[in-house]
C-alpha cells in the first residue's frame, strides 16, 4: 500500500473516531439537560408533597385502648416545629355520612350535639390551649367559624379508604373549599374488629385547594375514645365522638399537613395526652356554655414551666385551657 493511500485511511479513521466522540459528548449534554430540567420541575412543585390526593395518610390517629405498646420515652416530650404551616383560624363544616343519619333513633343527640360542640369550640379556653404554636403562616388562634353541617344518606365507606373519605368531602363542599377548612366526616358504621382506631385527621386537595378533614366511626357502645362521662350530660355515643373530635381537630390546627408540630416520636399535641387512654381531668366549658369531658392537650410551655396535668409517663405538660 502506498504511503499516500495509508495516510488517507488514517485520516478517515481519525475523522470517524472524532465524530463518534463528539456524538457521545452531545448525548451526554442532552441527557444532563433532561435530568436538570426534571429536577427543576420537581423543585417547582408545592412544598407540601406529603399530601397524597389518591390516598392521603392517616395523621394523628386516635388508637383504641390496648393497641399501642408502651411508648419509648423520648429525651423530651416537647413538640418541635417541622417548618410547615399551622391553622391560624379554622372554618368548620361537618359531614354526617350514611343512611342511618336519617333515623332519629340512631341520630338521637349526636347531630344537634356536634352542632353545639363546634358552635362553642371557637373562643373557648380549650381552643386557647393550642395557641402557643406558630408556623410559616402565623400563629394558631382561637378563631373558629362554624358553617353548619351536611347530611349524606348514601352508603358510607370505612375509614381505611382515605381516598374515598376525601372524595366525599370534595363532593359535599364542592367549590366552597377553603384552605383553612376543616371537614370532619362522621359515618354511621361501627368499627370492625380489625379497625384499631377511633378516628384520624388528614389533608388533601379539593378543586386545587388543600383542605383538612377527619374521619370518625360510629362509636355507640364503643370504648374507643370514650371519656367516661359520669355526669350524663350527653349520650355515650355523643360524648365519645366529641372527645375524638377534640383530639383530631386540635391536631389539625397545630399540624395540618404534617409539617407543623409533633415530637421526636411523631406524636401530635393530642397523642401525647390522649391516645390510647385520655388523661382524666375536669369537664371543659365552651364559649356557648356547653360542657364536655375532653382529653387534655400537650403544651410545650406547660412542660417547660412544670405545670399542667401529667401525661402517661408522669410528666407535667397536659392542659385543657
Amino acid at each position: 500500500m502506498s504511503a499516500s493511500r495509508a495516510g488517507i485511511i488514517r485520516q478517515r479513521k481519525s475523522f470517524a473516531e472524532e465524530f463518534v466522540r463528539k456524538l457521545f459528548l452531545l448525548f451526554l449534554v442532552c441527557l444532563t439537560s433532561i435530568l436538570a430540567f426534571g429536577q427543576a420541575e420537581s423543585a417547582a412543585q408545592p412544598e407540601n408533597r406529603s399530601v397524597n390526593d389518591s390516598a392521603p395518610p392517616m395523621l394523628g390517629t386516635y388508637w383504641a385502648q390496648g393497641v399501642l405498646p408502651p411508648a419509648r420515652k423520648p429525651p423530651s416530650p416537647d413538640m418541635v416545629w417541622n417548618r410547615g404551616e399551622i391553622m391560624p383560624t379554622a372554618n368548620v363544616h361537618v359531614i354526617f355520612w350514611g343512611p342511618r343519619w336519617s333515623d332519629p333513633v340512631f341520630a338521637a343527640d349526636k347531630i344537634t350535639g356536634m352542632d353545639t360542640f363546634y358552635l362553642g369550640f371557637g373562643g373557648s379556653g380549650y381552643a386557647h390551649a393550642s395557641n402557643e404554636y406558630t408556623g410559616t403562616n402565623g400563629q394558631v388562634t382561637s378563631a373558629v367559624t362554624y358553617t353548619g353541617y351536611s347530611t349524606d344518606t348514601t352508603t358510607a365507606v370505612g375509614g381505611g379508604n382515605t381516598a374515598a373519605i376525601l372524595s366525599e368531602v370534595c363532593r359535599v363542599i364542592g367549590s366552597g373549599a377553603v384552605h383553612n377548612g376543616f371537614y370532619p366526616v362522621y359515618v354511621d358504621l361501627p368499627r370492625g374488629t380489625n379497625d384499631h382506631y377511633c378516628g384520624y385527621h388528614s389533608a388533601g386537595t379539593c378543586n386545587g385547594v388543600i383542605v383538612q378533614f377527619a374521619f370518625i366511626w360510629n362509636l355507640d357502645g364503643d370504648r374507643c375514645g370514650d371519656p367516661n362521662d359520669t355526669l350524663g350530660l350527653h349520650s355515650q355515643g355523643l360524648d365519645t365522638i366529641a372527645n375524638v373530635s377534640a383530639h383530631e381537630f386540635s391536631e389539625a390546627r397545630t399540624n395540618p399537613n404534617n409539617g407543623g408540630w409533633r415530637n421526636t416520636q411523631g406524636y401530635e399535641t393530642a397523642d401525647i395526652c390522649g391516645s390510647p387512654s385520655p388523661i382524666p381531668h375536669d369537664f371543659v366549658t365552651f364559649s356557648n356554655g356547653s360542657r364536655w369531658k375532653l382529653q387534655a392537650l400537650w403544651s410545650n410551655h406547660a412542660y417547660d414551666t412544670g405545670t399542667g396535668y401529667p401525661d402517661s409517663a408522669g410528666e407535667l405538660g397536659c392542659i385543657d385551657n
